[in-house]
């Protein structure tokens, strides 16, 4: 086996075109032979600042062979063999439509271990600005901050991974500033708009059923999809969510885990829930609480369902909000009634209660207020007069700042 130089062991040279030319030792092939990585510059003195530098970086580094890669060949390789089976179909169709489209346009020539944190900022710049590249050069639309934000998490993961399998020296990523996600703003049915849904549904013999227990539930749309018989406990009114649908290329339909860990979960259903799918069981003769209305023995499409509710809501003059506004809506009416975080973060699947509470911060702030002057009244019932002075200095500050 040849003898192995130490990782960092630099070489320096004058080239024939008078520029200085050094080389470090970054890694070893599976035979033992070296793997370089070269700097120039102009000067000697130049170039012993920059091997410093670089024999800094890579310090305690032993890169392997496949360091060589381009950036586009390990996308490829750690989707494939790293992310299949790790992530739900749709969400790795999803990477992959990203690594296509947004990167290797740019840097998927690029040598794996040269890509540069600036390298990085610019393509989300130009991302920004310009969109993605089309053929015959030409542009698309510009991209959103989130749709860029979710293009960072891509290739952070990937590069991260290159990180830990010794494919290069440190994530280059991790010094990239991505913008800020942005989620699209959430819509809600208020207490009219629902009586106004509830009627319309309720005139749907189809839908009705599907669309009440939605309303109840706040299930994700894939997972409304996906409940079956064996998941309905009609004795104890207990609803076991614990696949959901997805819909992959060409509108072929696959069943799935549900999105979390947390999203596993059995949930407590509303009497006059347990009473629509009892009725619903004892005429229904395929596996599936909500079937395919043309091929009982499939699931309900997720797709059908979202343009059924785009038809409901046009027929009856609502907004045409997304199904996952219904789950915004069942919350949001949770919430306002009492039901407490912890509770409902349960019911919805979430993993923690405080992501509950963030996503609805504007439901708990009115539910605060709600709850100080409870607090208040409860005081003032119990201390009585010996609050007034308290009361009183509060009311004197007021008029003074008046």
């Amino acid at each position: 086996m040849a003898k192995r130089r130490p990782s960092g062991d630099g070489m320096v040279r004058k080239r024939d075109d008078g520029r200085w030319e050094g080389r470090i030792v970054v890694g070893h092939k599976e035979n033992g032979d070296s793997i370089f990585h070269y700097v120039y510059a102009p000067t000697q003195k130049e170039l012993s600042a920059k091997l410093r530098q670089e024999i800094d970086s890579y310090q305690g580094v032993d890169l392997t062979e496949d360091s060589s890669m381009t950036l586009g060949e390990w996308l490829d390789r750690w989707l494939a063999e790293y992310m299949a089976g790790t992530v739900r179909p749709g969400t790795l169709q999803t990477y992959r439509r990203y690594a296509d489209l947004y990167i290797k346009p740019t840097l998927g020539d690029r040598p794996l271990n040269q890509i540069t944190p600036a390298e990085i900022q610019k393509l989300y710049a130009h991302l920004k600005k310009r969109g993605r590249i089309r053929k015959h050069k030409k542009y698309g639309h510009q991209l959103s901050d989130s749709m860029v934000h979710c293009i960072h998490t891509l290739l952070y993961g990937a590069m991260g991974a290159a990180e830990q399998l010794r494919l290069i020296p440190r994530n280059p990523v991790a010094d990239v500033t991505a913008p800020k996600q942005k989620p699209p703003p959430k819509q809600i049915l208020n207490d009219e708009q629902l009586d106004t849904f509830m009627a319309a549904i309720q005139a749907d013999d189809i839908w009705r059923d599907f669309f009440y227990t939605e309303l109840t539930t706040g299930l994700r749309l894939g997972e409304i999809c996906g409940l079956r018989w064996e998941d309905f406990d009609a004795e104890h009114g207990v609803l076991k969510i614990q696949r959901t649908i997805h819909v992959e290329k060409g509108g072929v339909l696959t069943v799935g885990d549900t999105k979390t860990y947390a999203g596993t979960r059995k949930i407590v259903l509303p009497a006059s829930t347990v009473q629509v799918l009892c009725e619903r069981k004892n005429t229904t003769l395929t596996e599936w609480i909500f079937s395919n209305p043309l091929k009982p023995e499939l699931p309900v499409n997720p797709r059908t369902a979202y343009s059924r509710l785009k038809a409901l809501l046009k027929s009856a003059g609502l907004p045409s909000i997304r199904f996952h506004d219904l789950r915004h809506t069942f919350s949001t009416h949770a919430l306002s009634s009492g039901v407490d975080a912890k509770t409902l973060s349960g019911i919805l699947g979430h993993s923690r209660a405080s992501f509950t509470l963030d996503t609805y911060t504007h439901v708990t702030g009115d539910m605060q207020k709600r709850a100080s002057e409870v607090v208040g009244g409860f005081l003032t019932e119990l201390l009585g007069e010996e609050l007034k002075p308290w009361q009183n200095a509060e009311n004197g500050a007021a008029a003074a700042s008046a």
